[in-house]
């Protein structure tokens, strides 16, 4: 018998430009563009393997799986899987580390060279007629800086962060880490706890996991620690962010501006108070996703369940085999 394959929210991976036949060879697949939770069971309770990208699949849902062998996240993050859960139940679960770190590194250092040359400010003041009616072939109203010899501080120094050190060092920035309990003993980069890493940073940059440590790890606290002319950047999950707290700080120039890819609630409300708080950019949870980059999450989604079909462990997270 044919392994029947569903995909929950295809269309957060294909925008009409990827090449789903890694993953259709592989058995009976179908395909939904988006799944509501009324939907979830319905859909999966049939299937063999379910792939899911942001479709919460918790206790509750899990516990209704009894056909289910193998969940594939559509991304590094698991946070919408409940892995202990699923573990009791037999079903195991797999992720695809490392597939969007350049994709993620490059919108990092897009958001650092943007905020240091206040370049969206400038980009607007061309277009709105400002340049125009200048009395100087220049404009000067927003000030700039050269990240040359600035401190970027990374949060999660991990395969994504490692390439935005190595992007980082190439601007003469210099590097450092915040130091956990958790951290991993690395030479390359110096390392420091939590006051003096916010001390130290012009820019700060998150490449966390989202777990109960690291949720609101960025509150009003974090932030008046920061220096005032600092930056801060979240490439990682939003709930890492108090963004109340953040709103407040950059109303109140606690910190100088900051630039985010995702948000607590993805899409937010259109009057989430963030999205009005002034000298910050927020850009609609693209960071991953290039089209190579896309491409390449399905080729490897693929080569998770071609190892859990030959009874091989390929990034199982939760040890379920």
């Amino acid at each position: 018998m044919s392994t029947k394959i569903v995909f929950l929210d295809a269309s957060t991976v294909d925008f009409g430009d990827i090449d789903l036949t890694p993953l259709s060879s592989l058995g009976t697949f179908i395909t939904y563009p988006v799944t509501k939770p009324e939907e979830t069971i319905p859909r999966s309770r049939d299937a063999d393997i379910i792939i899911t990208n942001k479709v919460v699949l918790y206790a509750d849902e899990i516990a209704q799986l009894d056909k289910c062998a193998l969940i594939a996240v559509a991304a590094t993050g698991y946070n919408t899987v409940d892995i202990h859960a699923a573990k009791y139940k037999k079903i195991a679960v797999a992720n695809v580390p490392g597939y969007s770190r350049d994709a993620v590194a490059q919108l990092t250092l897009c958001f650092i060279l943007a905020l240091a040359t206040n370049l969206i400010q400038y980009n607007t003041a061309t277009h709105d007629g400002s340049w125009s009616r200048s009395p100087i072939f220049t404009m000067g109203t927003w000030p700039t800086m050269c990240i040359n010899n600035k401190v970027l501080g990374i949060m999660g120094f991990g395969d994504i962060g490692k390439r935005v050190s190595t992007l980082a060092h190439a601007c003469g920035m210099k590097v450092i880490a915040l130091q956990r309990e958790s951290s991993y003993t690395d030479s390359t980069v110096e390392r420091y706890p939590l006051q003096e890493f916010c001390k130290r940073a012009d820019f700060i940059s998150i490449h966390m996991p989202l777990n109960e440590s690291t949720y609101h790890m960025v509150n009003k606290d974090f932030l008046l620690m920061m220096k005032p002319t600092a930056y801060l950047i979240n490439m990682a999950r939003g709930p890492i962010v108090d963004t109340g707290a953040l709103a407040w700080a950059l109303h109140n120039n606690v910190i100088a501006g900051a630039a985010l890819d995702v948000l607590e609630h993805e899409p937010p409300d259109i009057h989430e108070p963030i999205l009005s708080a002034p000298n910050c950019i927020i850009t609609p949870h693209i960071g991953w996703a290039s089209r190579e980059t896309r491409q390449a999450l399905i080729n490897e989604i693929a080569e998770n369940i071609k190892a859990f079909l030959q009874g091989e462990k390929r990034n199982i997270v939760n040890d379920a085999l």
